[in-house]
């Protein structure tokens, strides 16, 4: 990938790319974790490169250097190209003033793309059409889930989803803590910990009941599930994490 004049930009990559016989041409500028080796890609000496040998080009470079690569590159760009974007905070507007593009779709992944579980979210620039939206969508469906949003709604999702890893990070490792006291070993107590909230989330998004009920038909007359519940209610558990997502949310309005 070329210099920027000011500091240096990750590695840019291009490659051809099929979904359901959509045949196009993919670059990414910055070599990030959705510019797998396995999608056969081939590095290029300059952005530029990337941009005149791609149908879609794929913005993964660090939030901070969004705009100084997006002016390198507007020269190069046209509504020819889909441009589409994964910086963290990135606002369209902001993409489409510094690219002068208006063909554009912004998407919003989570960590768990690393493991082809990722919740994504996009939405779409002035002049992206029908077909561009099936691509995008299409593409980051091998990655995990996608839905389309409006823009507005970008900071409450990075509260939820962007920062929804970290919390049940943690409750993992609380839970694995509490086997650890109630006398399981470290490694079977995290080893159950993390396939119980993996089982979980699955049955939520496979069977389509709401949590709620999934709950109740755990939780037994005076049995141990209500007993653990009742412990979690005095420490307001769903309150706290209602008000984690809220100030992460928050946090993004303000550092956008």
């Amino acid at each position: 990938m070329a210099a920027p004049p000011v500091q240096p930009v990750p590695t840019a990559a291009a490659a051809a790319a099929a979904v359901n016989g959509d045949a196009f041409r993919l670059g990414f500028v910055g070599a990030g974790n959705l510019a797998f080796a396995s999608f056969g890609a081939c590095l290029l000496q300059t952005n530029a490169h990337v941009v005149d040998d791609s149908d879609v080009i794929v913005i993964s470079v660090k939030p901070q250097i969004v705009k100084q690569v997006l002016l390198q590159l507007r020269p190069r760009l046209s509504e020819k190209k889909l441009l589409v974007s994964i910086a963290a905070g990135i606002k369209m507007q902001d993409l489409q003033d510094w690219s002068g593009q208006r063909r554009i779709i912004r998407v919003m992944p989570n960590t768990p793309s690393a493991v082809g579980q990722a919740a994504s979210v996009m939405c779409l620039g002035e002049m992206a059409t029908q077909d561009d939206e099936n691509r995008v969508r299409k593409l980051f469906s091998a990655i995990g889930k996608v839905w389309t949003a409006e823009e507005k709604y970008f900071d409450a999702v990075t509260g939820l989803s962007g920062s929804g890893p970290a919390y049940i990070f943690l409750a993992i490792e609380a839970m694995a803590d509490g086997g650890v006291a109630a006398g399981l070993p470290r490694d079977l107590a995290l080893g159950l910990a993390s396939q119980t909230v993996l089982g979980a989330a699955t049955m939520v998004s496979q069977t389509g009941k709401h949590p709620g009920q999934l709950k109740d038909q755990v939780t037994s007359p005076a049995g141990t599930t209500i007993a653990g519940i009742q412990e979690l209610e005095k420490g307001a558990f769903r309150g706290t994490l209602i008000s984690a997502v809220v100030a992460a949310a928050k946090r993004c309005r303000e550092l956008s």
